[in-house]
């Protein structure tokens, strides 16, 4: 018996993203691991003037969609680095889940000035644009 304060909880809760149906927004996942990062490197990628995107389908039966960010110390010093991540989390956040691939690892490289200068609308149609490409590929 649950207290009364706690919500019911159901199939399709929030974490239920493995169930939905194709075009259903889902909920991203970070992307932690270094191998995981690494194997998104080996994997296609498109370039934007703002980011770089790099998309793999995981094939480990897995329906989430992960998503990771990183900027070089090219991008600028921590405070540079971390506006740019942060702009980048934000695009990701209102982006891919109408976008992304059940299944399916990306990653998003920020460029050295381009990131955290460009218009946050450009930036997100950036990643639109970057995405629809490598699944049109692939």
């Amino acid at each position: 018996m649950t207290p009364p304060e706690a919500p019911a909880q159901t199939d399709a809760g929030p974490r239920a993203a493995s169930s939905c149906a194709p075009g259903t927004p889902v909920r991203l996942a970070m992307l932690r691991r270094r191998s995981d990062f690494l194997a998104a490197a080996r994997a296609d990628k498109h370039g934007t003037s703002a980011m770089l995107v790099q998309a793999r389908p995981r094939g480990d039966g897995d329906s989430s969609v992960r998503v990771g960010f990183t900027c070089s110390k090219k991008v600028g010093n921590a405070v540079a680095r971390n506006r740019a991540k942060r702009r980048l989390r934000e695009a990701a956040r209102l982006v891919l889940p109408a976008l992304a691939r059940p299944g399916w690892d990306y990653v998003l490289i920020g460029r050295r000035e381009a990131t955290a200068a460009r218009p946050f609308e450009a930036l997100k149609d950036d990643l639109a644009h970057a995405v629809r490409r490598l699944h049109a590929r692939g």
